[in-house]
């Protein structure tokens, strides 16, 4: 080996040491299911990718609702706005975010920002300025399908400007197969049946969750999970319990509003409050 390759190879081995102690240092987010909690060794990671992917286009709604409930737990509810950029197609084809759902998660819609862009590629470009933004708190990317523009080096830049920036992603992918990525966590979301509550009443949104992938710990795990509105986390379904004792301290702010489980998505704008913020 020569001096030059002795040298490259060094970079590199200290390069993947400082990423490992980058991803060692950040700061976890408990999601309340004690479950997924211990396999993700305490809590998502904040100013990481993570990657949720609904395997049919009917699941986006769902999808949506829990990646939702991830921005709230990731700390939106303490600081930072929420930016949500997708595709006018995707307006089209699964309809617009509804404001009314979001509250029901407990997200205010005082602090969404809705970018609807014409295109993936558009779509990718302002994720690239708003993840470098540090007043930002969680960005969501919604791409569907298959774009050939969100390869691995695309994800490799939106890791390192989430890292540098604390600003923390989530790549919604709708009707999409999972590919290599630099994303800290992948997911598999579908829709669940919901328990009711006493008397009948509409039960909590529920979800079939699946960790496909994280990095630097064992991958796999499956839940059926629920969100729990009064204490905005998230629950196992199948046991009815509560959040678990990691919950963030959520508990102690103001719940989401109780009552019948709303949509995440309409087929038309939201003419009454709240509003959400538009930006195209």
């Amino acid at each position: 080996m020569s001096r030059a390759d002795s040298l490259e190879s060094l970079k590199t081995r200290i390069a993947g040491i400082e990423r490992a102690r980058a991803v060692e240092a950040a700061v976890l987010a408990g999601t309340g299911h004690a479950g997924i909690d211990a396999a993700l060794g305490g809590g998502l990671a904040r100013g990481r990718v993570h990657e949720v992917f609904a395997a049919q286009a009917e699941d986006a709604g769902c999808a949506a609702g829990f990646v939702a409930g991830l921005a709230l737990r990731l700390g939106l509810r303490l600081d930072g706005t929420l930016v949500w950029l997708r595709e006018i197609q995707a307006e089209k084809q699964g309809g617009r975010l509804h404001a009314p759902g979001l509250v029901e998660i407990g997200l205010d819609p005082a602090r969404v920002i809705i970018g609807v862009l014409p295109d993936p590629q558009a779509v990718l470009r302002a994720a690239a300025d708003v993840v470098r933004c540090p007043e930002v708190g969680v960005a969501v990317i919604e791409l569907w399908r298959e774009p050939r523009l969100l390869d691995l080096t695309a994800s490799r830049r939106l890791a390192l400007a989430a890292e540098t920036s604390g600003v923390t992603v989530i790549a919604l992918r709708i009707a999409a197969s999972p590919s290599p990525s630099a994303a800290q966590t992948r997911w598999q979301v579908s829709a669940a049946a919901s328990a009711p509550m006493e008397a009948n009443a509409p039960g909590y949104p529920a979800w079939r969750v699946e960790l496909l992938r994280q990095r630097g710990r064992p991958s796999g795990g499956d839940w059926r999970v629920e969100w729990n509105r009064e204490q905005a986390c998230f629950a196992n379904a199948d046991t009815a319990s509560d959040c678990g004792p990691d919950a963030g301290g959520f508990a102690a702010i103001a719940a989401a509003p109780s009552g019948a489980v709303l949509p995440f998505s309409a087929g038309r704008p939201v003419d009454a409050p709240p509003r959400l913020r538009h930006a195209g």
